[in-house]
């Protein structure tokens, strides 16, 4: 096992693992952000050195979340997936140690009972699957895979209509699930358990849950994509590229931030480097991330 691929918390009685794909990448700021220049960046100077290089550039991290609560074991999201094309050529035909510090974590493929895909993009939804025998097989062969309905009937209206997005990973990641009879479709607050449920927070895409975390008087939140990086508490309006609707995307945010600020809930982010948590605090006229 990698070791700086694995981070653990404890939220009450809940145990929570991260595991790292594609570990602090490296790229222009305004692939996220139309403003989002080097001196743009360079003015939060909080987000040095963990989610941005001094230079001004970001850095961000392909990951997934594991957690055990009430005898569960759940996979929140499922990063990319090795040996498959993708849109984007570092992204092709990824050879990790993905599943060996999954394992390594304590939680073995087999012993998983539940896979929630947070939204459809490829790198949430690919190791649902890997390639065996030439074909495309549950990942997680005991779980049942939960996928938003909404997130899903979205898709299927995208590529029906010819809606620009590459569908790769619908053909590779998704329906050899169905196919499999493993899928249920569940609503945006369905609960997974009496300490882990659903929180709609729509906008990067129409389905689109962060996943809500609460135990023993703790509480804490996967985010998901709706926000990709910590810089977007410092312009919560700030329109995001990847944002299927960005004026939805942009509401959702601010909501989050003004329902979490100086609240006692650890924000884990789907997207954030090490040490990826931290508390939503003011910082004058906006917000950053206290570590911690």
């Amino acid at each position: 096992m990698a070791s700086e691929h694995v981070k653990h918390w404890r939220i009450g009685d809940v145990e929570v693992a991260r595991i790292v794909e594609v570990n602090a990448f490296e790229d222009d700021m305004q692939m996220l952000l139309k403003e989002g220049t080097p001196q743009f960046v360079q003015q939060f100077k909080w987000l040095t050195p963990h989610f941005a290089t001094g230079a001004g550039r970001m850095l961000i991290s392909f990951q997934c979340f594991a957690l055990s609560s009430q005898g569960r074991k759940v996979m929140i999201d499922t990063c990319i997936g090795a040996d498959r094309k993708r849109e984007f050529e570092v992204f092709c035909n990824l050879k990790t140690t993905f599943l060996e510090d999954l394992a390594g974590a304590g939680y073995a493929p087999d012993s998983i009972d539940t896979v929630l895909c947070t939204h459809l993009h490829f790198d949430h939804v690919g190791w649902n699957t890997r390639l065996l025998g030439g074909r495309w097989v549950p990942t997680f062969p005991r779980a049942r895979y939960l996928f938003g309905r909404g997130e899903w009937d979205h898709w299927q209206h995208l590529r029906r209509t010819g809606g620009y997005h590459d569908f790769e990973h619908i053909e590779d990641s998704i329906e050899p699930i169905l196919e499999a009879r493993l899928a249920d479709f569940v609503g945006p607050q369905h609960r997974i358990t009496e300490e882990v449920w659903l929180e709609p927070t729509p906008g990067h895409t129409p389905g689109h849950v962060s996943v809500h975390i609460s135990s023993r008087g703790e509480e804490a939140v996967i985010t998901g994509d709706m926000m990709h990086h910590p810089i977007q508490l410092a312009v919560p309006d700030s329109h995001g590229n990847f944002d299927m609707d960005k004026d939805q995307g942009a509401r959702t945010r601010r909501a989050f931030i003004e329902r979490y600020q100086d609240r006692k809930a650890l924000i884990i982010g789907s997207h954030f480097c090490d040490p990826t948590s931290g508390w939503i605090v003011r910082d004058g006229n906006a917000w950053k991330l206290a570590l911690e």
